[in-house]
């Protein structure tokens, strides 16, 4: 399964196969750090605001494709405050992974993690930094990269293959 988190609020690109779509849709609360997702309800995190199953949504995808405003370098608070509320996705236990410390992979599956970002103005700095967040987000997740993309509008989105 393909699991699309997006700032788009009216997103409706084609998607080949199955997938699922986070996209605003009602009001999202941060992550408020009470680990609740680790030791209370496991993979699950305890805020219910309709975003609280989005790292068992992880469990169940192949892939991981995250559309979004570059905002400086970086994902759009929208998309970031999804990825927060999935930490649940990993376990709190920590190993050594290409010689840094990381948590260990809480599921089986093995996620490809690819980017498409948007702006008018990204510049080559910015696209430096964006491409280096998704490496460390892969790292993170124990993911692969996949495609990392920039456009300089949504528009410019209509014509990708998801």
């Amino acid at each position: 399964m393909k699991l699309i988190i997006t700032d788009i609020e009216d997103f409706h690109l084609p998607v080949k196969g199955p997938h699922k779509i986070i996209k605003p849709q009602t009001d999202i609360r941060h992550c408020i750090g009470c680990f609740g997702c680790w030791v209370k309800t496991p993979g699950q995190c305890v805020i219910h605001d309709g975003y609280e199953n989005t790292g068992i949504d992880m469990s169940k995808c192949t892939e991981l494709i995250l559309i979004s405003r570059c905002c400086y370098g970086c994902t759009s608070p929208f998309v970031k405050t999804v990825q927060d509320r999935a930490i649940s996705y990993i376990h709190p236990d920590f190993l050594l992974r290409k010689g840094e410390m990381h948590h260990k992979r809480r599921y089986q599956n093995v996620i490809t993690l690819s980017a498409h970002f948007y702006g008018e103005d990204i510049t080559d700095a910015e696209k430096e930094t964006a491409r280096n967040l998704i490496y460390d987000n892969a790292d993170n997740y124990d993911a692969r990269v996949g495609k990392i993309c920039f456009y300089r509008s949504v528009k410019e989105l209509e014509d990708i293959a998801l």
